[in-house]
């Protein structure tokens, strides 16, 4: 039995990915420090999978406390979610962003030393590639980034590959995120922001709920299908199933690897909206508005690698995703 840390587990990702993880067998011990989440989320994954979820309200860049979570339950692997992920917000506080993200993942990776962790699975997105080359984005495409929220993910993928250099005995499996959405399907969890979302889907759950008095969609003069922005949504379920995929292949083959978690396949915001509208039966009132500085056209995943290596493929359907969000969304309701 392996005995798994998730930093950041009570958030969207961190909690369908603890909920996999436990359903696939795997001791999880989850840190928050709740700063964008609940701890009730823990109740309900237990509840779910009928399994024990340890949680501590700590915060990553404690690194005393941390040492003592990790080795009080001799953690075999560290998957790492915590971090601030609004990109808005990264360019209004920028040292906020800075000094938080990195400094956790460098008290994540000096416990990981100290305890003899074998691996470190990090959440990176698909904004360390930048304006995209060229289309899919395979994993040998050139790095940048246009924020700080994308310069974070770009700096600590590369400390994580010098770690791994100077402790090969460090596994790293770099995921790089496309737009994840959706929820599990209890409707039980599902993307809960607190305030005014940062994200497309929710912003489009409140807005059909009349929370929102519209949706606004920047930019439809863009090069594409309907001159919207072209984007890689996968299903939030899809996305935890290749961590737990991931952990599978550092156990067999270790390394320091890195891999797009996408669909391989673009929809466009207009597409997105108009499938949420046809298959929940509701209306989602849009305004276009002008472009956001720093948006690109278009960008989906070549998931190639993860299908080869992890034995990994995303198996939800934008039918799905935009149900399953609406129906969560309906049972959560909206934080306030």
């Amino acid at each position: 039995m392996k005995n798994i840390l998730v930093t950041g587990g009570a958030g969207y990702i961190g909690s369908h990915t603890t909920v996999e993880l436990l359903e696939s067998g795997y001791n999880v011990i989850c840190v928050d420090n709740f700063s964008n989440s609940s701890e009730k989320v823990f109740d309900v994954i237990n509840d779910l999978t009928g399994k024990q979820c340890t949680w501590y309200n700590v915060d990553v860049c404690n690194i005393e406390e941390l040492n003592k979570i990790v080795a009080a339950h001799d953690v075999n692997c560290a998957v790492h979610f915590a971090g601030y992920k609004a990109v808005g917000e990264s360019v209004e506080f920028p040292l906020m962003y800075y000094q938080n993200n990195i400094n956790s993942t460098l008290s994540l990776c000096e416990v990981c030393l100290k305890n003899n962790v074998r691996s470190i699975i990090f959440s990176s997105s698909a904004t360390v590639y930048g304006p995209p080359q060229y289309l899919p984005l395979d994993e040998k495409h050139s790095l940048s980034a246009t924020n700080p929220y994308g310069n974070c993910k770009l700096f600590i993928e590369q400390i994580l590959k010098d770690v791994n250099v100077a402790h090969p005995a460090l596994n790293i499996a770099l995921l790089r995120y496309f737009n994840p959405v959706g929820a599990h399907g209890s409707y039980r969890l599902g993307e809960r922001p607190k305030g005014i979302p940062n994200n497309l889907m929710p912003y489009i759950c409140q807005t059909a709920l009349g929370v929102r008095q519209e949706l606004r969609i920047f930019g439809n003069d863009y090069d594409t299908i309907d001159g919207t922005g072209v984007r890689d949504f996968i299903h939030v379920v899809d996305l935890a199933k290749g961590h737990v995929a991931a952990i599978k292949k550092m156990e067999a083959d270790p390394g320091c690897f890195v891999y797009n978690l996408g669909t391989g396949n673009g929809t466009s915001v207009l597409e997105l909206v108009n499938t949420f509208m046809e298959v929940n039966g509701v209306d989602v009132p849009y305004v276009i508005a002008s472009r956001r500085v720093g948006d690109i056209a278009a960008c989906w995943a070549n998931p190639e690698a993860a299908k080869e290596h992890l034995g990994w493929e995303a198996q939800y359907t934008i039918e799905d995703m935009v149900r399953d969000s609406w129906e969560a969304q309906k049972a959560l309701g909206v934080c306030t």
